[in-house]
């Protein structure tokens, strides 16, 4: 296995926070697109954070925040899961990686839900590292 594929965990500076979406994805995507518009990003994922599960980071000192969630609407076949980051002091972008996805009609076949999010978790975590590298 490459090195970079082992799991480390992100930087300390770096808190996981999973209990809700932070206000700060709304309020930022607000900002870049407008309201209607942020309304319907991501299947509505930031207007009613109800959609689990959801992985979050979140860097006090760096005003920053990561974020693992569902970006597809439920009725869509194919579901993924999307990685969004909220850069330092301000903006809103989506970080492009492999497809994190899975089949709700077959939630027993390969990748299952879970294996989907673990894997974007892990992404996400490496993407963090590399970030610590740039902030």
């Amino acid at each position: 296995m490459p090195s970079w594929q082992f799991h480390s965990p992100p930087p300390a500076t770096w808190q996981r926070c999973d209990s809700g979406i932070l206000p700060m994805w709304w309020d930022r995507l607000c900002a870049q697109t407008g309201q209607q518009s942020a309304a319907l990003y991501a299947a509505g994922l930031f207007t009613d954070d109800r959609r689990r599960p959801i992985a979050q980071w979140f860097n006090a000192a760096f005003n920053a925040a990561l974020l693992v969630a569902p970006e597809t609407s439920p009725e869509w076949p194919v579901q993924r899961f999307g990685i969004f980051y909220a850069p330092p002091a301000s903006g809103f972008v989506r970080v492009y990686s492999a497809p994190h996805e899975w089949h709700p009609r077959e939630p027993r076949k390969y990748p299952t839900e879970q294996d989907a999010f673990q894997a974007a978790i892990a992404e996400a975590e490496r993407f963090l590292q590399v970030e610590m590298d740039f902030v």
